[in-house]
């Protein structure tokens, strides 16, 4: 069974938060991770740049960390 949604409300009683739990909320922080490596990705697939190997990349990291 669901707990019913809680809403923090204004002296108007609008909406103007939601009460989630601890697991809830980094199941989201997760979730928005994962959307946002994936829209990364397509970004990255899509802009025509000729790809490099992953070594040559973080070696190129590491090496403008000098």
């Amino acid at each position: 069974m669901t707990k019913p949604t809680q809403f923090v409300v204004n002296d108007r009683g609008e909406k103007i938060a939601v009460v989630i739990s601890i697991e809830e909320y980094e199941k989201l922080l997760d979730e928005l991770d994962e959307l946002e490596a994936i829209r990364e990705f397509e970004a990255a697939k899509t802009s025509g740049e000729t790809p490099i190997p992953f070594d040559e990349a973080t070696a190129r990291i590491e090496r403008s960390r000098k």
